[in-house]
């Protein structure tokens, strides 16, 4: 419950039309056919399944200002005032509370992002984007996007509990982290004169590092904010596992193949977040390194 009484954020833009009706507001849902179609599909059409279902931070990240345009959807900024709406805006502001002074010892500003609540689809400075992209940062208006009923494909993937939800805007929070230190746009560089497979490599390394800051977050929820409880932590490392890519490929009935992985395995995304869980120190989070 901690993650749904706490303070809640003002960096909220809601595009939901009525803002009401928690857990997306009539967003997508496409259940657990659905969700094994769109990995087929991604697949088998040579693309990545990653982006279909969630967790697309990578991508966008490295797409950065391209395709900008603006939305004709109303947006209420504030607080929301739905449930669904209500627990993002508290996890967003612990990440605001948690980030915030960690910049602050290294002597740089966290410049705090915007949230967006959406419901089907929506614009960003990277383009277009439908629910069925999943949840993604967008360094070019350094907004996190979301549709709530993300969390509902994530359950069926075999992810629930607040935490495992919670999790995904830490990940995604992560890459924010990421934009602001300058990481994202030297990833972007490296990718332009690499081959394909150094740059999934490149693109492995940044989002197991966004993983990992995710539970630098955790970490310092607990010891600065008393938030997490109980089961909290196997919740975010099971909804780490679950969107691996070569769980994933396993879905999609094809051979597991390292070299296209573009996120990490199940053990990786795994790893990665308890290994800065563990410490609360983002120096333990050069997966560039490694």
């Amino acid at each position: 419950m901690r993650w749904r009484t706490g303070r809640q954020s003002s960096n909220v833009e809601d595009r939901r039309g009525g803002g009401s009706g928690g857990g997306g507001g009539g967003g997508f849902h496409i259940g657990v056919m659905g969700t094994a179609a769109i990995v087929l599909i991604g697949w088998y059409m040579g693309g990545n399944p990653l982006q279909l279902l969630g967790l697309v931070g990578g991508a966008n990240t490295i797409l950065g200002g391209i395709g900008g345009g603006s939305t004709s959807q109303e947006v209420r900024t504030g607080v929301p005032g739905d449930d669904g709406g209500k627990f993002a805006s508290v996890v967003l502001a612990t990440t605001e509370d948690v980030w915030k002074p960690i910049f602050q010892q290294m002597g740089k500003h966290y410049v705090e992002p915007k949230l967006v609540l959406f419901a089907d689809s929506t614009n960003s400075a990277c383009g277009y984007s439908s629910a069925a992209t999943g949840p993604f940062y967008c360094p070019g208006d350094q907004k996190v996007y979301i549709d709530l009923g993300f969390f509902r494909e994530l359950k069926n993937l075999g992810a629930s509990g607040d935490f495992a939800q919670a999790y995904v805007l830490g990940h995604e929070i992560g890459h924010h982290v990421q934009n602001l230190l300058g990481i994202s746009d030297q990833v972007t560089r490296l990718q332009a004169r690499s081959s394909e497979r150094d740059s999934n490599a490149l693109s492995v390394a940044l989002e197991l590092q966004a993983d990992c800051y995710a539970g630098v977050w955790a970490n310092h929820s607990q010891s600065q904010l008393n938030m997490l409880e109980n089961g909290d932590i196997e919740q975010a490392i099971t909804a780490a596992a679950a969107i691996g890519d070569d769980r994933l490929q396993r879905m999609a009935g094809r051979n597991i193949n390292p070299d296209s992985f573009t996120h990490g395995s199940s053990k990786q995304r795994a790893e990665w977040f308890q290994r800065g869980q563990r410490s609360g120190n983002m120096k333990d989070c050069n997966t560039f390194g490694s």
